[in-house]
C-alpha cells in the first residue's frame, strides 16, 4: 500500500516539513508494510522556500533587509540555487506579519521594501529566475515598496518624493520607471496564496487590510488608494492590473510586480505541487494524506489542501484530512476529517500540544486503514 503524506504547515505550531515527519513516522510504526511518501507543501506562503529546499537542495543566504516598517531592520533569508541561477524569496521573511507584534500591526504604515531588497541582492548575484512567494504580509502598498527597492520612484503633484506605503498610494501622480528597467533575460513568477484581485468588493484591501490590523476606515483609505493607484498604472503604464487574477495577494504586492518587474502570477499550490513531483508522485497511491491548522471556506481557494484534493481525486485515491480545526464539511474525496481540537479544549492548548496531538489522530487513522477494505 502506498500512502502520500502531503499537508501544509500548521500555522503557529508546525512547519509542512515537521507535520510531514509526524505523520510519515507514525504511519510507517501503525503500518510497517505501507511505502509512505513525504511531500510537505506549501502554498506561497511562509514555508514555501523551505519545502522546495527539501525537495530541490540549495543554500540559504542572509541578509539585513528593511523590515515591514520603514525604521525596521530584520534579518531575512532566500533560498539561493546557483546551478539553476534561481532564488525563491518568502516576502514574509522581510515584510511578514509575524515580524510585528500587534500593537504595531498598520497596512497604512507597512511596506514591501525589504522583500524588493531581497530581489535586489538575488539579481546581484547573478540570479536569471526569480521566485517570490507571497502569502503572510503585513502590507498594502501594491508593491510600491519593494519596487522603490528596485529603483522606482513615486512623487506627489508637486513632484516630491513619496515613501512607499498604503497611506500614501493615494497621494502618487507620477510613477518613475529606474532608467535600467528590469533586466532583460531575468523571469520572475510570484506564487500567490488567493487568487483576490487588487481592487473591488473581493480586492486586497476589503479582504485582507482588516487581518493586518486596519479599522473601518483604513480600509476604505487603502481600498480608495489602490483604486487611483491602479488608475495611474493604466494611465502612465499602460497596465491594466486592477482586476487581475491573484494580484491582491500580499497586499498588491502581485499586481506591483507584474508591473513593475514583468512578473508572471501563478497559483502557488499548484506551481508547487508541480516542483516537488506531487502528482507523480500520487500515481497508485491507496490514500493521500494532507492537512493544515484551519480548514474552512477559505481553504478551498487554491490552498494546499484543495490541491492536494484535486490530485488524489484524478489518481482515484481515498484521501484523509488532519487539521488544527476543521470548521466546514470537507468535499469528496475526503473519507476521513480528523481534528487536534478535541472538546473541552482551547486552542491555545491543541497548537501547545500539536506533536502529540497530531501523532494521536494519525494512529487513529492507520487503525481505519488497517480495518479498512483497501483503495
Amino acid at each position: 500500500m502506498k500512502i502520500i503524506v502531503a499537508p501544509d504547515k500548521f500555522k503557529g505550531s508546525l512547519t509542512a516539513t515537521r507535520a510531514a515527519g509526524i505523520i510519515a513516522e507514525t504511519l510507517q510504526r501503525d503500518l510497517p508494510a505501507a511505502t509512505i511518501v513525504r511531500k510537505p507543501m506549501a502554498d506561497g506562503g511562509d514555508g514555501t522556500a523551505e519545502v522546495l529546499h527539501a525537495s530541490l537542495g540549495g543554500t540559504w543566504i542572509e541578509r539585513t533587509v528593511t523590515g515591514p516598517l520603514p525604521e525596521q531592520r530584520v534579518v531575512a533569508r532566500y533560498l539561493w540555487l546557483p546551478e539553476q541561477q534561481l532564488a525563491v524569496i518568502e516576502m514574509a521573511s522581510a515584510s511578514g506579519l509575524v515580524l510585528l507584534p500587534p500593537h504595531q500591526r498598520n497596512p497604512l504604515h507597512t511596506t514591501t521594501r525589504g522583500t524588493g531588497e531581497l530581489i535586489g541582492d538575488a539579481l546581484t548575484r547573478g540570479a536569471r529566475r526569480v521566485w517570490v512567494g507571497v502569502g503572510g504580509s503585513a502590507t498594502v502598498d501594491a508593491g510600491t515598496g519593494a519596487a522603490e527597492a528596485l529603483g522606482w520612484q513615486f512623487l506627489d503633484a508637486t513632484g516630491q518624493h513619496l515613501p512607499a506605503c498604503g497611506a500614501n498610494l493615494h497621494r502618487i501622480a507620477r510613477i518613475v520607471p529606474p532608467p535600467a528597467g528590469w533586466p532583460t533575460g531575468v523571469s520572475l513568477e510570484v506564487f500567490c496564496d488567493v487568487d483576490n484581485p487588487l481592487c473591488g468588493p473581493t480586492g486586497a484591501a476589503p479582504v485582507f487590510a482588516p487581518q493586518k490590523g486596519a479599522d473601518p476606515a483604513t480600509v476604505a483609505l487603502l481600498a480608495d488608494g489602490l483604486e487611483h493607484f491602479a488608475q495611474l498604472m493604466r494611465e502612465q503604464l499602460g497596465r491594466d492590473v486592477a482586476l487581475m487574477p491573484r494580484g491582491g495577494a500580499a497586499g498588491g504586492l502581485a499586481a506591483g510586480l507584474a508591473v513593475f518587474a514583468s512578473a508572471q502570477l501563478v497559483p502557488g499550490a499548484e506551481r508547487i505541487a508541480e516542483l516537488i513531483g506531487l502528482p507523480a508522485a500520487a500515481q497508485d497511491a491507496a490514500w493521500v494524506i494532507t492537512g493544515e491548522g484551519c480548514f474552512d471556506a477559505t481553504s478551498l481557494r487554491g490552498k494546499v489542501v484543495a490541491t492536494v484534493f484535486t490530485i488524489a481525486r484524478a489518481q482515484r485515491a481515498r484521501v484523509a484530512l488532519i487539521a488544527g480545526q476543521i470548521r466546514t464539511e470537507p468535499p469528496a474525496p475526503v473519507v476521513r476529517a480528523l481534528s487536534l481540537l478535541q472538546p473541552g479544549m482551547t486552542v491555545a492548548e491543541a497548537m501547545t500540544n500539536a506533536e502529540r496531538l497530531l501523532s494521536e489522530r494519525v494512529a487513529e487513522l492507520a487503525d481505519h486503514i488497517r480495518h479498512s477494505d483497501g483503495p
